[in-house]
């Protein structure tokens, strides 16, 4: 079984309230220009439920660099209307993401949880993750801030969010 260190938190970069499924997704990952081996991703959160993608056994195609010992979890949606980047999970999108971190968090507790935006270059070296070096927007959402409850001891965070959203949390607690 792979060693789980990290967990990866996508959207599909489809237009708020547009219902897709992990089969699209996995036509889209396995055609041209693409070609992979199957979908991306490990997790697929819908409007309805989960669907599953890839064995989770297999490395995921999620972040360049950082595949060979992750998890991959794809929200359906993350754009608006117009196409610009927008956090559009549902509630139950929402309850389904924690679930399934819970759940992976049990078996692999040491996991850290990234939003692959924030596995992004730190293009002027500063220890952050700043907007204006992410490679992209997904998840369009904070994930490493969001979810900092579970994450474990000694977390590092890579985005600028998350470690200001860290150091409020510990201020909070002295």
């Amino acid at each position: 079984m792979r060693e789980i260190k990290e967990i990866h938190i996508h959207c599909s970069a489809t237009r708020e309230g547009q219902a897709i499924t992990a089969d699209t997704i996995r036509r889209w990952h396995t055609s041209a220009p693409r070609n992979w081996s199957d979908i991306g991703y490990h997790y697929i959160i819908g409007f309805q439920g989960i669907e599953f993608g890839r064995p989770l056994h297999r490395s995921p195609a999620s972040a360049r660099g950082h595949n060979k010992h992750a998890a991959a979890i794809c929200y359906i949606g993350g754009v608006d209307s117009n196409g610009k980047a927008k956090d559009t999970r549902t509630e139950r999108q929402k309850e389904l993401l924690i679930k399934i971190i819970k759940q992976l968090k049990a078996k692999y507790p040491k996991a850290t949880i990234h939003g692959h935006r924030d596995l992004s270059p730190d293009k002027n070296k500063d220890g952050k993750i700043d907007q204006w070096e992410f490679m992209k927007m997904c998840p369009c959402f904070d994930a490493e801030a969001e979810y900092l409850e579970f994450q474990p001891d000694g977390f590092k965070p890579k985005s600028a969010a998350a470690q200001k959203a860290k150091k409020k949390a510990e201020a909070k607690t002295d």
